[in-house]
């Protein structure tokens, strides 16, 4: 055998005194190491099988709220808290199953939500603030609300933020505490809303006259509702005018559209009618 060989052979027998004490071990534990084998699959099994299933039980039970006419808002949180609680116990689960000491896994997840919650105290007011805004129901998707100095339909009521559309297209998130401790004016929570017009004239107008053609221009509107019935009355004797009142009653989706069509249909009917408007006039008198 050649110098060359000899150098081969002493090598692959130190490879393989290397690797002997493993492959003792393995052959003096073969029963505990295919049982954790077993035991890692088992638990990566449950924990796939969990999430898998909370996915589905999420979406059937998303079906049936639908079924049972539940507010979106409301089952969209239900089925969002169910699919975290869920997932949350199938991954405890299986790391049970693996081995891993989940009593010890959860005192340390409840150490760092302490942590967390201390540090994002905020954001918990919000998540508080959230809760109450879904049980309380204020207002639900679609509604125009007021709220927060700002205003806007409601797109998303979140854990932490409501997302309005302002008439602009705007987008505005607003954290759910501010709406919260806020006053809250839910435009769109009744069917019906009335339109409060003030109309000037002078004080030499014949107020019968004005007050019929006030009705007559009021009532021409189609989408103007006879019940409540229409109220004109005369509110103020201003220092230049004498202020009357005009306030008819509309589906509130019509609102602004009749309101800006009675603004111009009355201006219109007063001008043909020479109706005095008066305005704040400043006069000065000079003496020589």
């Amino acid at each position: 055998m050649s110098s060359v060989d000899l150098a081969v052979s002493e090598k692959n027998n130190t490879v393989v005194n290397m690797f002997m004490p493993l492959v003792e071990w393995i052959q003096q534990h073969q029963t505990l190491i295919w049982e954790s084998i077993m035991q890692l699959v088992v638990g990566i099994l449950i924990i796939y099988v969990g999430v898998s299933l909370a996915r589905l039980c999420t979406h059937l039970l998303n079906k049936t709220l639908i079924k049972k006419a539940i507010d979106q808002t409301i089952r969209d949180f239900i089925c969002l808290i169910f699919r975290y609680t869920f997932t949350t116990i199938s991954i405890i689960a299986g790391l049970a199953h693996i081995g891993v000491q989940t009593a010890s896994l959860i005192a340390i997840l409840g150490a760092a939500s302490l942590a967390i919650g201390l540090a994002l105290k905020g954001a918990l007011s919000n998540f508080a603030a959230g809760i109450l805004l879904i049980v309380l129901r204020p207002f639900k998707l679609g509604d125009f609300i007021e709220a927060a100095g700002t205003s806007g339909s409601v797109e998303s009521i979140q854990i932490f933020n409501c997302i309005l559309k302002a008439g602009d297209n705007r987008y505005i998130v607003v954290p759910n505490r501010s709406i919260l401790k806020s006053n809250i004016v839910n435009v769109s929570r009744k069917p019906e809303r009335r339109i409060d017009l003030v109309i000037r004239v002078g004080y030499k107008s014949d107020l019968k006259q004005v007050k019929a053609l006030l009705e007559s221009v009021v009532l021409a509107n189609e989408k103007v509702l006879a019940s409540p019935k229409l109220q004109i009355a005369v509110s103020e004797l201003a220092a230049s005018s004498v202020n009357l009142v005009v306030r008819p009653w509309v589906k509130s989706s019509d609102y602004w559209s009749v309101r800006f069509a009675l603004t111009e249909a009355i201006k219109v009917a007063l001008d043909d009618a020479n109706i005095n408007i008066p305005y704040a006039q400043l006069q000065v008198h000079c003496k020589t």
